[in-house]
């Protein structure tokens, strides 16, 4: 009986793993196509599709579904057409927040976000009310045991504008134009990445 119980709970944890993997898998392949859609479908021409391609990589999913996922971009597979939206809004205490959504349903996408805002004591706001405040950086992290010196070396060149040490990680920020270089630079340097991707950054900070 203990053993039948022991397999359930490895069943049901490798079941939950698989629904969580499936899922990231199916989030990076549909970014992968918007990238692909808005910029065609070469990496080397593409800095979003590069940054898209090497994230997808990083996350374990097969090159031939990156593949299929960029054709399916460019129109030469047909599939369901995604495209990536970005929504302004409030959280409680008129905290400004932007998220962005990649749908194949903009209306209905619209109508949820509104009201999973609502429903935490926030608010949609009109496009442009918010946005000001951020500006899209590309953003890497690393490990804490990385050396500042030799991030330095690698990654000033190929574009680096700040470095940061967060704690447990350095944070690195770069021109998004300049994300795929500065990865390519601190790789070939052996330096370890957590991640790398292209993000809105607020341009103002609040100390709590």
């Amino acid at each position: 009986m203990s053993g039948h119980s022991k397999w359930a709970t490895i069943k049901h944890k490798k079941g939950a793993a698989d629904q969580k993997r499936a899922k990231v898998f199916a989030k990076l392949i549909r970014q992968v196509e918007v990238a692909a859609r808005e910029g065609g479908g070469d990496p080397a021409m593409n800095p979003a599709l590069r940054t898209m391609f090497q994230k997808a990589r990083d996350s374990s999913v097969p090159i031939d579904t990156i593949e299929r996922a960029i054709k399916r971009g460019t129109g030469e597979l047909e599939g369901v057409t995604y495209e990536q939206i970005t929504y302004e809004g409030y959280a409680p205490h008129g905290v400004a927040i932007l998220i962005d959504v990649l749908t194949d349903n903009r209306n209905r996408s619209g109508s949820e976000v509104r009201t999973a805002l609502k429903k935490t004591g926030g608010s949609l706001a009109e496009p442009g009310a918010v946005s000001w405040q951020f500006e899209r950086k590309g953003v890497i992290i690393l490990p804490r045991s990385a050396e500042e010196d030799d991030i330095m070396m690698a990654a000033l060149d190929a574009g680096l504008e700040d470095l940061a040490d967060e704690g447990d990680t350095w944070k690195l920020v770069c021109a998004p134009t300049d994300l795929a270089a500065v990865r390519t630079a601190l790789e070939e340097a052996g330096i370890a990445i957590d991640s790398a991707d292209s993000t809105m950054v607020s341009t103002t900070t609040v100390m709590l």
